[in-house]
């Protein structure tokens, strides 16, 4: 009887480490309101290259389902509002379409989360009302294939959810959405669910400028705004924005849920009169908040604690309507080129100064030349890759440098190689005229160029992780629970 305690309890403990050991995540929302991004196949392709583990979509399309499938990509899937009426009515519908649409799938495609409804409260027809009933039909189709553990139902929100969010000990929600948000709640929190938010500070700085400053909006304050009834500090209007809905759900006693972000991001372009909509201010906010996601650094009311977060958007999507920044959100063209460079691990972008084997000692990089011919190009890509002896494994499908698939770019990280082998000389960036030297470092996300004194290409230097890392806790934590469970049974 004891031993079959202590087994139980060991058991329980090292399921409890290992959970609370996960970490902080950062996904990315792949929208499709286009008609030139990528297929699927091509999109889980540009995913996984950038080591991006956690992606959303907005509906349960099956091409996209198939695309991600064996990748390892834990999706959210989604309930759009223009379905929450079959949804809500018949418990046979949910059902229907789990068995048909889901279970297919699952879990060669790794769907952890179903959204139900999307920003209810801002659609322009009242559908607040169906979301919980759908929500509870959905959850109750899981559970009769008993996957309602492994697969959490909940709905996103926007921020206008809250009737005050400033500051943020006064968040409170909305009391109009009350006949709809306390079920909803009481739900999340019988089935251990998440409260998704969507959280732009962007908004909040483009509408009130006068208010909020830019670096405030940006994580690059230098000053704190102090909220007058707990006198915690906020370097940042995202932490205030999150803990305004921390408040607003204590108020109403709901203590154990956590929350979410579903959609957050910067635009790269804007309307003559979006000014802080700009490649250099999109780079700057998503960098600063993958860094201070990834090191769960938490907020002032909840330091230190995890929190999963989505940036929006993917692509660019030309269809989407409203001003020029509501297509600007992507991190990639439909190219699959980036927008910007962002590096997904924390470590900030992959150009700085600061990382190791990236700026060489003389500052030069050897580039094709954007005006060769495409022949001219690849007969001097051939003879990089063979009679130079330069390994060019980085360009090759599913590896670092492969994406943008085209021959300037290959051309280029092979080109660069052989110069950085060859002294950096001005003969070793010739290859018969279709090579130019450049002072910019050409290195992008996880594709690092060779650099001057280097004997390998920094593209096989991208495993290194931060050691913050979820991955890096993990393992420690992996390690820590094995000799707990070496000792633990040393007493049976």
């Amino acid at each position: 009887m004891a031993r079959g305690f202590r087994l139980i309890f060991v058991t329980s403990l090292l399921l409890m480490l290992l959970d609370i050991s996960r970490g902080s995540t950062i996904g990315v929302c792949y929208g499709r309101n286009a008609d030139d991004i990528p297929t699927a196949n091509k999109v889980a392709q540009l995913v996984q290259l950038h080591n991006i583990k956690y992606v959303r979509i907005y509906d349960s399309n099956i091409q996209v389902l198939k695309a991600f499938a064996n990748t390892g990509v834990e999706l959210m899937i989604g309930i759009s509002n223009s379905d929450l009426l079959p949804f809500s009515q018949f418990q046979s519908n949910a059902d229907t379409w789990l068995k048909n649409s889901i279970i297919p799938y699952y879990p060669a495609a790794k769907i952890t989360y179903i959204t139900v409804g999307a920003e209810v409260t801002e659609a322009p027809n009242n559908v607040s009302a169906l979301v919980v009933p759908a929500m509870q039909n959905v959850f109750t189709a899981l559970r009769k294939a008993g996957l309602q553990r492994k697969i959490r139902v909940s709905s996103t929100h926007s921020l206008g959810v809250l009737s005050r969010s400033f500051p943020p000990s006064a968040g409170a929600f909305n009391s109009s959405h009350a006949f709809f948000l306390k079920p909803m709640l009481e739900f999340l929190a019988e089935n251990q669910s998440p409260f998704m938010i969507d959280i732009y500070p962007y908004y909040a700085y483009r509408d009130s400028p006068n208010n909020i400053t830019l670096d405030y909006a940006l994580f690059e304050s230098s000053t704190e705004v102090i909220d007058p009834n707990t006198g915690l500090l906020y370097t940042n209007m995202f932490d205030a924005q999150i803990d305004a809905l921390y408040f607003a759900l204590m108020a109403l006693n709901f203590r154990t849920i956590k929350i979410m972000v579903t959609e957050t991001g910067w635009p790269s372009k804007g309307s003559a009169k979006e000014t802080a909509a700009s490649p250099d201010n999109a780079q700057t906010y998503n960098t600063n908040l993958i860094r201070h996601v990834i090191n769960d650094t938490g907020t002032p009311t909840k330091p230190g604690d995890e929190l999963d977060v989505y940036i929006f958007s993917l692509f660019n999507e030309n269809r989407k309507p409203g001003l020029e920044s509501e297509r600007n959100w992507g991190l990639f063209y439909p190219d699959q080129t980036s927008v910007y460079n962002l590096d997904f691990t924390g470590r900030g972008v992959v150009d700085m100064s600061t990382e190791a084997n990236v700026t060489s000692s003389n500052g030069t990089w050897c580039i094709a030349s954007s005006t060769a011919s495409e022949a001219d190009l690849q007969n001097a890509l051939d003879w990089a890759c063979g009679s130079g002896n330069v390994d060019c494994s980085a360009i090759q499908p599913s590896q670092p440098c492969f994406a943008p698939d085209n021959l300037v770019s290959h051309a280029s990280y092979a080109f660069n190689s052989f110069y950085q082998q060859n002294g950096a000389t001005d003969i070793a960036c010739s290859f018969g005229g279709t090579g130019v030297r450049t002072n910019k470092n050409p290195s992008y996300d996880n594709c690092l160029y060779m650099t001057a004194g280097s004997n390998r290409s920094a593209a096989s230097n991208v495993t290194v992780n931060p050691s913050t890392s979820s991955s890096t806790r993990i393992g420690f934590s992996t390690w820590i629970c094995s000799c707990l469970l070496v000792i633990s049974l040393s007493f049976f």
